[in-house]
Formats: C-alpha cells, structure tokens, sequence
C-alpha cells in the first residue's frame, strides 16, 4: 500500500520508521519547512524531514497545505495518508486525495484532550492514565472516529517529554497496525464517546509557576510544561527556568514563594507544603542545581520567587 506521511518533531520519527520496517510503500513525506534554530540561527530541517533524507524517501515542504501542495500529494498517488504531528490543518481538498483517506495517531484518549498539547495538558490535569488513539482525519478539530487505541499509566515522575517519548514508539505500533488492517480491509473507525475536553497549544505564559497554588498543582505544572515551553519564575525582575520542583509534605511551612535550605535541599513555600528545586536557570547563566545556585546567594531569607 502507497502511503503519505505527514509529520514534523522528533515524536514522529518513530511512526515513519515503524511503517517502513512494516513493508509500506512510503512515497513522499509531507514536512514543516527548515527552520533555524540554536543562537547562531542554523537552518536545520525537521527530524522528520532528516529522517525521510536518510531513507531516502521524497519530501513535500509546506507550512500549509494549498492548492499546489495538495496537486504535489496527488502526484505521489498515496492509498493512504498516515499523519502525527505534522503542525498544520488538511483542507478539505488534500483529505479527499487518499482512497483511504488520513489516519492520524494523536497522543490521548479522545474525546478527551482534543488539540496541539494533549500530553502536556494530561499531565497538568493530574491525570492518572492517557494513551493513543489511531482516527479517521476529518476538518473538525480531532473529531474523526477511531481505529485503534493503547493506554499508558501517568508515573508520577512523568514530565511531558518522557511521556510523549514513550508513547512515539507504542503509538507507531497502533499506527502500523491500523494500517495493515485498512490494508486488509478488516479496519473499522467507531464513532468517538465521552467527555470532551481541550488541549490547546501552550504559550511561555503557561509555564509560569504561581505559588500561591497548592504543591501538587505546580509539580503538575511544571512536569507539563518540561522540555516546552518550560517552567519559569520571577526572581528581582528577572526569568529563572526551573526543571521539575518536588513536593516535599513532610517539610515546615513557608510563605508562598519564599525559600529556605534543609540541608542540602532548597525548599520554596507554596499554597500548601513547599515544593523542592532541583534544577534551576538564572537569566544569563547556565543551568544548575538549586544547591549550587543556593551556595551563591549570600542569605535565602530575602529570596522570594514571585
């Protein structure tokens, strides 16, 4: 079977290898455009587009899907188009290409966290499962009926990349086989049931940490919004980065915001019991640990993260 793949991160790359180790006939990628990255603004292709490079398959960049990219899919005369992450909606005009239409792999378990940030907003919300789902691509915003689906436990430790990591690969084994069961004709798309809710994409804004919330919200939080956006605070007008904090229950209680050392351990005071730092990044210095930070700070008491 003669597939399109659409996709763009790293979390994409999984799929692509497990269709062509599955036998599929992949015949073009469908990409975001090179971008710049790093201080020094390298034009660097997608890892999808590095990837599709390696194997040696043809690639279609596009920021949106018009009408001349839609004539370039066309042209590679997919049966099937299979899409995770591209970043980009499918008019109605390129959905129509394929017989079989587009089967996108998105990481929850629809109806719940429809959008751009499912993970991220799964672990904000405290949820204790998530998973995949394989569905029928549609102009509504992830409202296609599903093929396939694979749960997966939230650890407790879980921060947003570790998670979609996981998932990238047990999902490119749901998107596999839901392709080789359309291939099969033994493929069947049932209507999506129960609650709905949204995940819109994540701003800066989003990963700043309020204090004022209880310990396990901003832990939440904070694993969220890790490797992107980032979680952040105000420190005397300026943005520190932080990596996951950890709730620590059993520790005195302090002031929102406030800091104060146990030990080795640098502690901040939350809407409930403080929180650990762990890792953390001063405007305009290297990431370290909180300890190491600590040491340099002539007295923690007039500390507060705002």
């Amino acid at each position: 079977m003669r597939v399109l793949f659409a996709g763009t991160p790293a979390v994409a790359v999984p799929s692509l290898d497990a269709l062509v180790r599955a036998g599929f006939d992949v015949v073009a990628v469908l990409t975001r455009p090179d971008a710049t990255l790093g201080r020094k603004r390298v034009l660097t292709p997608s890892p999808v587009a590095a990837r599709a490079g390696e194997l040696d398959i043809p690639v279609i960049h596009a920021t949106k899907v018009d009408d001349d990219v839609t004539a370039r899919i066309a042209d590679a005369e997919p049966d099937v188009a299979a899409i995770v992450a591209y970043g980009g909606l499918i008019p109605r005009g390129a959905l129509a290409v394929p017989r079989h239409g587009w089967v996108n792999l998105h990481f929850s378990l629809l109806p719940a966290w429809r959008g751009a940030a499912p993970v991220q907003r799964s672990i904000i919300a405290g949820d204790d499962v998530t998973g995949a789902v394989t569905f029928l691509l549609e102009e509504g915003l992830d409202t296609g009926p599903v093929f396939g689906t694979l749960t997966e436990t939230v650890r407790p430790d879980d921060t947003s990349g570790a998670l979609l990591e996981r998932l990238s690969h047990s999902g490119a084994v749901l998107l596999a086989q839901t392709l080789s069961a359309i291939e099969a004709g033994q493929a069947a798309a049932v209507p999506q049931q129960g609650d709905v809710s949204l995940a819109p994409k994540l701003s800066l804004e989003d990963g700043r940490l309020d204090w004022r919330q209880p310990a396990l919200a901003i832990s939440r939080r904070a694993r969220g919004v890790t490797p992107e956006p980032g979680a952040w605070t105000m420190l005397e007008g300026q943005r520190v980065k932080l990596e996951p904090v950890l709730p620590r229950p059993e520790a005195a209680a302090l002031p929102p915001g406030e800091l104060a050392m146990s030990g080795k351990t640098v502690l901040v005071g939350t809407g409930s019991h403080p929180v650990e730092l762990t890792r953390m990044q001063p405007s305009g210095k290297k990431m370290m640990t909180a300890a190491d930070w600590a040491r340099g700070q002539a007295t923690l008491e007039s500390v507060v993260f705002e």
